[in-house]
């Protein structure tokens, strides 16, 4: 109820911000006007009523225009915001260069014969067939600004939401890895997102996409879903496909528990898809004569309900001379995997931002936004994700999938 309230709230105001922006500053009251306000208030209901339907029989009528409508939104208020300060210096402009007291300009109205211009400013409302005065001009042209800005970007975004993932090839050095474990290979893909805006080819595209890396190992490291088995087990079909030489692992990411029924039945359907699952535990990796730690633990969303991450029960006496790889769907688990002695970890979770810049927000919940990088000593890897959360639409931040090698270093 309280994130309902909350998105209530918040596009309210945003909404609010838009009329101003987009209607008041740039009609004149009247039908035309009236009609703006009530699409306004429309589009504002649309977005709440598309979160909270999201998972109800309404969820494929509701997603493309709800969601797709959020980003037009978003990117409106971003490019308003952005345009704030030049807007008023540009009416800062006008008003220093245009004569102290100016009569507005009329559109289809000629100027009688003979008359000269008063040069007055005539009190109360602009006459009828007034087309613009300074305000309306520098109003009218921020909002168109704003509306092509929105929709080239968001018309962009898709586009990149639904191409093919880049393929980002990563090398990281162990510190202490077995020199016989170098070059062992592992696709890492997370956020995949299957759900209301995705249809089966999403997951035939990504799993022909890691197929051909010829990894070692699979790691898909949470966020698969948005609905339950029955919603969603035919889109997930295809990770049956998956091929790897050590196998395909799975750990749980906040959008498993978002689901009706919980991340368990998806659990049981990854492992009938031959897709094994790491809820804390560990697994051994043989590989040319060594053995690696693959770890997994369940997302932090599971605390609330008696589960979550646990730590203890995964690392629990290993043998210290081993490196580790965890697979924790959110960057923010390195900060405990790293009081475990973890070597490596691989997450997802923030979508690199997905849509800029509110990767500039990112770093208030997580430690990183993508990219290689580290966390107490530990070294993290945090991919884009190969999917979209809310709207069909990344503008700087790509979908990916990464083919990351490990080698020995000091």
């Amino acid at each position: 109820m309280g994130f309902v309230v909350l998105i209530v709230l918040m596009t309210t105001l945003v909404h609010y911000y838009l009329w101003r922006r987009l209607v008041r500053a740039t009609t004149a009251p009247g039908p035309l006007r009236r009609a703006l306000t009530l699409a306004t208030v429309a589009l504002g209901a649309l977005i709440p009523v598309t979160l909270v339907g999201s998972h109800s029989d309404w969820r494929r009528f509701l997603a493309w225009p709800g969601f797709l409508w959020l980003a037009v939104m978003y990117y409106l208020a971003v490019f308003l915001v952005v345009l704030e300060v030049p807007r008023a210096v540009a009416l800062a402009v006008l008003r220093r260069r245009a004569p102290a007291r100016t009569a507005p300009v009329l559109v289809g109205a000629p100027e009688p014969p003979g008359e000269e211009p008063s040069g007055e400013e005539p009190s109360g409302e602009e006459p009828k067939g007034v087309a613009m005065n300074r305000r309306d001009f520098v109003a009218r042209t921020a909002a168109a600004v704003a509306g092509a800005g929105a929709l080239v970007t968001v018309g962009t975004g898709v586009r990149t939401a639904l191409g093919d993932p880049l393929i980002e090839r990563v090398s990281v050095a162990l510190p202490g890895l077995d020199p016989r474990l170098g070059g062992l290979r592992l696709a890492v893909v997370s956020d995949i997102h299957l759900g209301p805006l995705t249809g089966l080819g999403h997951a035939e595209r990504i799993v022909r996409m890691i197929n051909g890396l010829q990894a070692d190992v699979v790691a898909v490291v949470g966020d698969l879903v948005d609905g339950t088995v029955a919603e969603l087990g035919p889109l997930a079909r295809p990770l049956r496909s998956l091929e790897s030489r050590y196998g395909a692992y799975f750990v749980t990411g906040n959008h498993e528990y978002y689901t009706a029924n919980g991340p368990d039945e998806w659990v049981e359907e990854l492992r009938d898809l031959g897709v094994r699952p790491l809820r804390n535990e560990r697994v051994e990796i043989a590989h040319a004569g060594a053995v690696l730690d693959l770890a997994g633990v369940d997302d932090v969303t599971g605390t609330a309900g008696g589960g979550g991450p646990d730590f203890e029960r995964t690392f629990g006496g290993r043998d210290p001379g081993r490196s580790t790889v965890l697979l924790a769907h959110q960057p923010v688990q390195a900060v405990q995997a790293a009081k475990y002695g973890v070597d490596l970890q691989l997450s997802g979770h923030t979508h690199g931002g997905q849509m800029v810049p509110f990767n500039l927000i990112v770093p208030f919940q997580q430690p990183m936004v993508s990219g290689l990088g580290e966390v107490d000593g530990t070294q993290v890897y945090v991919t884009r994700g190969a999917g979209f959360w809310g709207p069909p639409v990344r503008v700087g931040a790509p979908p990916e999938i990464t083919l990351l090698e490990l080698r020995p270093g000091g």
